[in-house]
């Protein structure tokens, strides 16, 4: 299985996991949270369950670059 250059230093802990979550989400079967939950509609709401449940987790945005939220305005203070 062909690893991203993203997921890199991740392993998979269930490999068949997310294929399974997609026929899932194919026929219309899964749910989110609980069976009792609504039944997911949205092609990337699929995928994030589907990650999820195999371990993996998508990258976070670095917050470094600018454009986050500093201690500051954390605090109710504004930059001076």
């Amino acid at each position: 299985m062909a690893i991203s250059r993203s997921n890199m230093g991740q392993e998979i802990e269930k490999p068949g996991k997310v294929r399974t979550v997609m026929k899932e989400f194919k026929e219309g079967e899964l749910h989110s949270g609980s069976k009792k939950g609504p039944v997911v509609k949205d092609r990337k709401q699929a995928i994030a369950i589907a990650l999820s449940e195999a371990g993996i987790s998508k990258p976070k945005k670095n917050m470094a670059r600018g454009g986050g939220i500093d201690g500051c305005a954390m605090r109710g203070r504004t930059r001076a």
